[in-house]
């Protein structure tokens, strides 16, 4: 099963909020959910998102793709994901060179 953290619109007309949750990649926008991971109100001025990092993490730990959307937030959280995560945080190691082992 593929899963996607992306949102998932709720509120009325002319008042939107989201939720930000983690979902099968075939279910549509408002159906059905993995996790609820965070939320999101575009009407609020300041600070108007909220996320459940360890959990996030989580899901991305176990290969769970981001919404275009959903990676605005975590930037500006700070939550890395992706290959260029991985390449930070492995270990560097010295190359060997090729005639050495003959």
């Amino acid at each position: 099963m593929s899963v996607k953290i992306r949102m998932r619109r709720m509120g009325r007309k002319n008042q939107p909020h989201f939720r930000i949750v983690a979902t099968d990649i075939r279910s549509p926008r408002d159906g059905r959910f993995l996790e609820l991971l965070g939320t999101y109100d575009p009407l609020k001025k300041d600070k108007n998102f909220t996320l459940k990092t360890e959990r996030i993490l989580y899901w991305l730990g176990v290969g769970a793709q981001v919404s275009e959307a959903v990676a605005v937030f975590l930037k500006k959280e700070g939550i890395t994901w992706g290959k260029a995560a991985k390449r930070k945080s492995a270990p560097k190691t010295p190359k060997a060179k090729a005639g050495a082992n003959r």
